[in-house]
């Protein structure tokens, strides 16, 4: 794991360092190939570039987001918006993670896929790469 994670881990309360780590650790482990690092100032893990899965401390813990997760067929995930095809859940104690539902998802991950590396040079628009 990247040194930057590993910080940004840290720097979380006891309560989300335990959820950061396992996370970190789950992602790691079951996506593999991926790179992890710091992007806008969150640990997301990207697949020939394209962002796949990051999590980030937010009001309710930490959010757990999957770019194309909209299109999992998950009843876990939430899906807020319609523009994009990103899905998340929501994290405020470590036993609240399902390790059999992340490594599905994060499997999922890896087969459904949308371009969002190019979505500046198109303007907005989304294709899907998988």
């Amino acid at each position: 794991m990247s040194p930057e994670i590993l910080n940004y881990n840290a720097r979380q309360s006891p309560e989300h360092e335990q959820i950061c780590e396992l996370l970190a650790t789950e992602i790691a482990r079951n996506l593999k190939g991926a790179e992890g690092k710091i992007w806008h100032a969150h640990p997301v893990w990207f697949l020939d570039g394209n962002p796949i899965v990051g999590y980030s401390l937010q009001k309710p813990g930490i959010r757990l987001m999957l770019w194309s997760g909209a299109d999992f067929d998950e009843p876990g995930l939430n899906v807020v918006g319609k523009k994009f095809k990103d899905a998340s859940v929501f994290y405020s104690d470590v036993s609240e993670i399902r390790k059999t539902d992340l490594k599905r998802w994060l499997k999922k991950a890896a087969q459904i896929q949308w371009d969002y590396k190019n979505i500046v040079k198109r303007k907005g628009k989304l294709v899907r790469l998988k």
